[in-house]
């Protein structure tokens, strides 16, 4: 009996060793891999690591999402680079809107919708009536962000009102006849591609008020002539409209930023136009083409707004100055 518990008293001093040297084995392995010297040195640390790395993946996060749902929102019709020979896109008519056009026969567009082209215009014309804009527009200082001229009228922003071109120079012309004729010669190249996108007879169509030159820029508003980046609709703000076309004078990116034209879709997704000199951009008047125009934030965007109506009673004649 002694003999047997003797011998386990032996196995377990024997175990009890084995432990303890594999312990020691491993404290040694330990120190040694404490001890290793880093390659390019330790790992910097400063106050507030954790919280500061959380701040950069959340800050990642959100940018991500920023990014992936603006451009989820975001289509474009043209963008600034492209040269774009016709691209359009159908909408439907507004009930209201086809309502009004019943009673002009011949005046109904086929579909109604938006359409852009870089073709119509040529460069020297857009030179020729950019030059005819700002000359007029530099008679004029208007105080806030928007200013306009109107050849028809003879409207001339000034500082917080409108005075007539044609008077602010006594001893001769403000623009040339052979200006005017450009005019002319580029109002009617526009009313005809609006006639044939649309599937209209040209003859049914008549430039209307107001059709003018814009300026934009980054400048605070002052009046609400200035506040430009509502979204509206061409008909319910001027009752003659029926079908609105814009000539870009300048480029988006370059002459300035900010100031893309935008449709607004019922889902609130839009539809981009870049603005290029020389790009013509049409569209149907009614509540199927709500739009505005983003934010000038540097620079100064021109344009030429032409529209077009069919009702007779509010035809407008071409420009002669007088």
């Amino acid at each position: 009996m002694r003999k047997d518990l003797k011998e386990k008293v032996v196995k377990r001093r024997k175990s009890s060793n084995q432990v303890n040297l594999a312990s020691k084995e491993s404290d040694k392995q330990e120190d040694k891999n404490t001890n290793v010297e880093l390659k390019y040195g330790p790992m910097p640390t400063f106050p507030n690591q954790r919280v500061f790395a959380r701040g950069v993946m959340i800050l990642a996060t959100l940018a991500i999402v920023y990014f992936t749902s603006k451009s989820e929102k975001e289509t474009f019709l043209a963008r600034q680079k492209e040269q774009v020979q016709g691209r359009g896109q159908n909408v439907v008519c507004s009930a209201d809107y086809t309502k009004e056009l019943d009673a002009f026969p011949g005046c109904v567009p086929e579909k109604c919708g938006r359409f852009v082209s870089d073709r119509l215009v040529s460069d020297a014309e857009a030179d020729q009536l950019l030059d005819i804009a700002k000359r007029g527009l530099a008679l004029g200082k208007t105080d806030g962000a928007a200013a306009i001229l109107d050849l028809h009228t003879g409207a001339l922003s000034m500082g917080k009102h409108f005075v007539n071109v044609y008077s602010l120079n006594k001893t001769g012309q403000v623009f040339t006849l052979q200006e005017f004729a450009i005019y002319r010669v580029v109002r009617t190249k526009i009313q005809q591609a609006v006639a044939h996108h649309f599937h209209l007879a040209a003859e049914v169509l008549y430039l209307t008020h107001p059709t003018f030159f814009s300026q934009l820029t980054s400048k605070p508003a002052v009046t609400l002539h200035d506040e430009y980046w509502h979204p509206h609709v061409d008909k319910d703000t001027y009752v003659s409209f029926h079908y609105t076309s814009l000539l870009y004078l300048s480029n988006h990116g370059s002459d300035f930023e900010g100031g893309r034209f935008k449709f607004l879709e019922s889902d609130n997704s839009t539809v981009v136009v870049e603005p290029r000199k020389g790009r013509v951009s049409m569209f149907t008047s009614g509540k199927e083409n709500v739009h505005f125009i983003e934010p000038i934030t540097s620079g100064v965007r021109y344009a030429l707004t032409v529209s077009f109506t069919c009702d007779k009673k509010y035809a407008i004649s071409d420009p002669s100055g007088s």
